[in-house]
């Protein structure tokens, strides 16, 4: 069963920098498309980045380009969100997702078969 498991979110003031994490418990192959999600209280769930199997595509929502960056490690079979200038909007739990890339749908409706629990970010003012 794969598990991605997120790490690194914690409490920044506005203009900061913090650096997501998701690795994977389990098996999954290294084809995989990866994405980061978020939900901010009372809100939807929305995307905001997600990468190919091989880190050559990359897409992000128009609220964070240019902010953040969006990676990933095959050999260690890790993904990461570096989220720099960080904003109060920002706020919002997590999410790593692992699916399927697909260059004929929008990335936040790519098959993604896999979630993790979330971790919480909050950007003070």
């Amino acid at each position: 069963q794969v598990q991605p498991v997120e790490s690194g979110g914690g409490l920044v003031q506005a203009g900061g920098s913090l650096r997501l994490a998701c690795a994977a418990s389990g098996r999954i192959g290294s084809t995989a498309a990866k994405a980061w999600f978020r939900q901010a209280p009372g809100k939807k769930r929305e995307f905001v980045a997600v990468i190919s199997w091989n880190g050559g595509s990359t897409k992000y929502s128009d609220s964070v380009k240019g902010r953040f960056t969006i990676s990933r490690d095959n050999s260690k079979n890790t993904m990461a969100l570096q989220m720099d200038n960080l904003n109060v909007a920002d706020t919002a739990v997590y999410f790593c997702a692992f699916g399927v890339w697909d260059d004929q749908t929008r990335p936040e409706e790519f098959e993604y078969d896999y979630w993790g629990q979330g971790t919480q970010v909050t950007v003070s003012s």
